[in-house]
């Protein structure tokens, strides 16, 4: 705080971006990555770790890209304009759900790959939750028994669910995230051109909606899943760092560790670990403005059902006022010392 009121907000303070799990949720966030990623730090001299997971990791995979406005832009459409074939009145079979977001992530990042991963100054790094004793491999029986026990373990204390996912995450090899990953059970693995949409892919999949990535090349084998699991809103230790600050674009105001973590409101608390982040989020009074009072989210499938274009247009009319929040930013940017800044909660 005292920096940012000594010195305003300025691109080449950023040395780190989270991008948090939470699905439709993070389409708000669209019109203020696109400006962030293709113009605000388009010149900022610095590398600048992407830490994501699950729609975090494949807003952050699109912000690596040479036109990270353009195809910020192409993934809130593909977002959006997802459907999935399904029995009438019946969800989609997540085996359906699986192969067609796979089919999608190859066509926008698979068959990009190597742009992803040779962006001067952006370092990508994908979280993903890996299945450990009963969830190391899906099953029909296996998979709901062991995500019981990886919620009552979870209940206990965050380190216990270690005993059933541990976080791997797949880093751009050119340079190591800049702060340590100890507060949980953690592998690292080198992301490269044949594992990144896998391991994209992986971080979205939600336990039970999708399938389970299994044996991503270059990773420990088993099952892989959502990387919001472990990581729902990525609560790492960035004061940990040498130098900068992180910048974090956030559709709510608290931080939640891990998806299981949800009900317990203790947990959402700021630490220490946090006292060099800014974090970026909506005002209360801007989000009940928005269509159904609320931000899209997974829900509005099941709400709207059939009505594939009537979910489409509130998400589309959710985006559309979002951009101002980048007129919001662009204004208090420039206010420099000025910049009113309030302490996380």
């Amino acid at each position: 705080m005292a920096r940012l009121r000594e010195c305003g907000l300025q691109p080449r303070d950023v040395r780190v971006m989270p991008g948090a799990a939470g699905g439709a949720k993070g389409l708000v966030l669209n019109p203020l990555d696109r400006y962030l990623f293709g113009h605000w730090l388009a010149d900022a001299p610095q590398v600048i770790h992407l830490v994501g997971a699950s729609i975090g990791a494949w807003r952050l995979a699109c912000a690596c890209l040479p036109d990270a406005d353009a195809a910020l832009a192409q993934m809130a459409e593909d977002y959006v304009g997802q459907t999935y074939e399904h029995l009438p009145g019946r969800p989609p079979l997540a085996s359906v759900v699986s192969k067609t977001l796979g089919r999608k992530l190859d066509q926008r990042l698979g068959e990009r790959a190597a742009e992803v991963l040779s962006h001067p100054r952006r370092r990508l790094h994908v979280v993903t939750s890996r299945g450990r004793w009963m969830l190391a491999r899906q099953g029909r029986l296996r998979t709901p028994a062991g995500y019981a026990g990886a919620f009552l373990s979870n209940a206990l204390s965050r380190r216990a669910l270690g005993g059933w996912l541990e976080r791997v995450v797949f880093s751009d090899p050119r340079d190591r995230l800049p702060f340590p990953l100890g507060d949980f059970r953690t592998h690292t693995a080198t992301l490269n051109q044949h594992n990144l949409s896998p391991a994209v892919l992986a971080s979205c999949s939600i336990p039970f909606w999708l399938d389970a990535v299994h044996d991503i090349p270059g990773g420990p084998p088993g099952a892989y899943w959502d990387g919001g699991i472990t990581d729902y809103h990525l609560h790492l230790d960035y004061a940990a760092m040498a130098e900068g600050l992180v910048l974090y674009p956030h559709f709510q105001p608290d931080l939640v560790p891990g998806w299981l973590d949800k009900v317990w409101a203790g947990r959402h608390r700021a630490t220490a670990r946090l006292d060099n982040l800014v974090l970026l989020s909506p005002n209360a009074r801007w989000i009940a403005g928005l269509p159904g009072g609320k931000l899209p989210n997974r829900s509005d499938f099941k709400a709207y059902g059939d009505d594939v274009a009537g979910r489409r247009a509130i998400w589309r009319a959710a985006i559309r006022e979002s951009q101002r929040l980048v007129d919001d930013f662009r204004h208090l940017v420039h206010l420099g010392p000025a910049l009113p800044v309030q302490p996380l909660r």
